[in-house]
């Protein structure tokens, strides 16, 4: 008889699992990735995989969900630091990974989604089509609260707002893909996003 297994190794096993995928996403993009791969990188068997995972696609998918609620997580209230603060650190902290692009998930993340452009696929992903809006909604909810506390005084709906920041970073984050980062001016960008994102959130000094 098997041994029982606690949910808090579990989850251990599943992160770990998930940080060794990662690995072999950034090294090999998602096409090239074979679960195999992932196996070798994490120095497990296939059955201990395949115990979380089912299939290439279910691996990556829970990965993307797992980066997702990293974004989320800073979004939180964080004690002695301003709405406006959060939201620089957040820019920032997406600056960097733009500049370091070869380093992220971003191929990966194109290649996967062009891998899901069948409309059956993408139904039994329903994720995939949710995890744009959650990002909005978390966004949103972020602007009103910073606007409800008195922090912002915003020119626009904090949905219109939170559309636009997620339209500007995924757009840069092709560009720097496709053309690299020196090339797009990904510092001077981000300034200019924050310049804007001041005039519409009208952050109280």
């Amino acid at each position: 008889m098997a041994p029982k297994v606690s949910d808090e190794y579990k989850t251990k096993k599943k992160i770990e699992l998930l940080q060794a995928a990662k690995r072999v996403f950034i090294t090999k993009g998602y096409t090239r990735a074979t679960m195999q791969d992932v196996m070798d990188e994490a120095g497990v068997s296939r059955g201990a995989l395949y115990a979380y995972f089912d299939n290439l696609e279910h691996l990556y998918l829970e990965l993307l969900q797992f980066e997702d609620q990293q974004d989320v997580q800073f979004f939180a209230p964080v004690a002695g630091e301003t709405s406006w603060q959060q939201i620089n650190k957040w820019v920032y902290k997406q600056q960097a990974e733009i500049e370091k692009i070869e380093q992220t998930l971003s191929q990966a993340n194109s290649e996967f989604f062009l891998s899901l452009k069948d409309q059956q696929k993408q139904q039994s992903y329903p994720y995939i089509t949710t995890r744009y809006e959650k990002m909005v909604d978390v966004l949103a909810a972020f602007f009103a609260h910073g606007t409800a506390t008195g922090e912002f005084k915003p020119q626009l709906p904090p949905e219109a707002i939170a559309r636009y920041l997620i339209s500007v970073i995924d757009g840069l984050m092709l560009d720097a893909a496709h053309l690299g980062p020196e090339k797009t001016k990904v510092s001077v960008q981000m300034e200019a996003l924050l310049f804007s994102l001041r005039a519409m959130l009208g952050p109280v000094q």
